[in-house]
Order: C-alpha cells, then structure tokens, then sequence
C-alpha cells in the first residue's frame, strides 16, 4: 500500500523537479526579456509559480519521509489501524457502513476510504470490535459501533500464496 503512495508522489516530485529547471527558467527568461520588470504579468507569475513549485517539492518530501517511517510492526493486529477495513452501524442513519482506512493521499470517502486524519478516522483508530464511539463530524455529532474489523495484516495474510500440501 504505501509502496504505491510512494511511487505517486515520487512521480509528481520528479514532474516538478523537470518544470523547476528546465521549463520555469525558460519562461522567466523570456518574461523578463519583454522588459520592464516591474509592471511585467508575466515575469511575476512565472516567479510566483517557480516558489509555488519549490514549496510544493519540499512538501512531497517530507510526506516522502513521513511515509518511510510507517512500520508495519507498529500497526494493531487486534485493532483498528492504517489499512484496516471496519464495518460499522451508525445509529444517527440508521444504517451499516463499511470504512477502509487510508492515507491522506489514498482518500477517497465515496468508495468507502477515510484517512486516518479524518474526524471518523481518528476516532476509529486503536478500537475494538464491539466498541461504541461518538464521533464530531462538520455534519454534526455521529454514534458508531464497531461490527467487525479486519486489519491490514489479516488482508496481507489473506494475499500470501498458500504452500502446497499445507
């Protein structure tokens, strides 16, 4: 899972990095050569997305760096935790719903993925099956109980071929 991460946010660095030396300078150059540089629009915005680009490229590295220090030994193996799929009843709706929890870059909340920054995220996170937790949402307060879990080691278990004979 954060191999894949890993990889994305690689390739939106290295796009980055190419347009910060070789597309941005050619077109400062060529902003600056239309002349006065202080009334110049295209000068400025060139500058201003050259920074944008930096910060941008600092950012992704260190969520690059962040990533590198998840440790699969560190994720519950009886608790809900990153990569974990928990199905819930929410008593406010009425209704089963069934959450995986992701990175933030992994979001996808209409396909059932919450980070595990989101409200609902962290308030799942280190639960039990059979725990009930209220959960302060923008969209007001939630009560949900834990059904079932199955975490992200059970899925990798589940992924492992099987030895022939065993």
């Amino acid at each position: 899972m954060t191999d894949q991460i890993r990889r994305k946010l690689q390739e939106e660095i290295n796009a980055l990095e190419y347009e910060l030396v070789h597309e941005l300078p050619k077109e400062i150059k060529k902003a600056a050569a239309l002349g006065d540089l202080s009334e110049n629009a295209e000068y400025h915005m060139a500058k201003q997305r050259q920074e944008y680009v930096k910060a941008r490229v600092r950012q992704l590295g260190k969520r690059l760096a962040d990533l590198s220090l998840i440790n699969m030994n560190n994720i519950p193996h009886d608790k809900v935790g990153l990569g974990s799929t928990v199905k819930v009843y929410d008593s406010t709706k009425s209704e089963e719903v069934e959450y995986k929890l992701v990175t933030s870059e992994e979001s996808d909340v209409a396909a059932g993925k919450i980070s595990t920054t989101s409200p609902i995220g962290r308030a799942l996170l280190n639960k039990k099956v059979g725990d009930e937790i209220v959960v302060v949402t923008p969209n007001g307060k939630r009560e949900l109980e834990i059904l079932s879990l199955s975490t992200i080691h059970d899925e990798m278990d589940a992924d492992e071929p099987k030895e022939a004979g065993a």
